[in-house]
């Protein structure tokens, strides 16, 4: 759904989780959030042994992190050098995870191997300006349509459903690029009607000349 949804050709950056409905993305383009991965490190405390081990080891690797990349974000402390101190705590914590991954728990070793098939998009946000280390602010583009159900007290019809789904997608998907979502919304009402493809919800600079809506 989400490959038919972005295309082909499409490369933009993609916040994910681990869910394995991805994996037909290039890594390099689908940076994996660190606060679940902050939750794995606690719930390794938690379990002593030698999973305590590794989550102490991977806690002290990341415990620096956050705070150069609130600087960085502001912008004292310049990119090359967030990257030049990045570069040991990824090979460190790299090799604490595929430590734990042998590690005797089995709980921590088939967390470990997951994120090591993938370890790369554990660092996107150190290269790449604009690239967050966790993916709050997409959480917080579907908040409305959670609070909207709670408030709602739900749907009671699967037509209704639809609608909702549609309009909170269309709308939290338009706003980030600042597309106009009352010129989109009619246009794809008109597509739906004609039965001809609807207009792109990727930004302007994804889109085709012939596919964009005026604002």
């Amino acid at each position: 759904m989400a490959r038919d949804l972005l295309g082909e050709a499409f490369e933009g950056l993609l916040g994910t989780d681990r869910w394995r409905a991805y994996p037909w993305d290039p890594v390099r383009w689908r940076p994996r959030c660190w606060a679940p991965l902050l939750r794995d490190i606690a719930a390794m405390l938690e379990r002593g042994g030698g999973a305590q081990e590794s989550g102490e080891a991977l806690k002290r690797q990341a415990h620096p992190m956050f705070p150069w990349w609130h600087r960085v974000r502001e912008d004292p402390l310049s990119r090359s050098r967030f990257r030049s101190y990045m570069r040991p705590v990824r090979r460190e914590g790299e090799r604490r995870l595929d430590a734990g991954s042998t590690g005797g728990v089995a709980t921590t070793e088939g967390m470990c191997r997951e994120i090591l098939k993938r370890p790369q998009a554990l660092w996107t946000f150190v290269p790449l300006e604009g690239v967050e280390a966790t993916h709050k602010t997409a959480e917080r583009a579907i908040r409305p349509g959670v609070l909207w159900r709670k408030g709602r007290l739900g749907i009671h019809s699967a037509e209704g459903a639809r609608c909702v789904e549609s309009m909170m997608t269309g709308v939290a998907t338009l706003q980030p690029p600042q597309r106009n979502v009352l010129a989109y919304l009619p246009a794809a009402c008109e597509a739906a009607l004609r039965d001809t493809p609807a207009p792109s919800v990727l930004p302007d600079s994804h889109v085709a000349p012939s596919d964009q809506v005026a604002a």
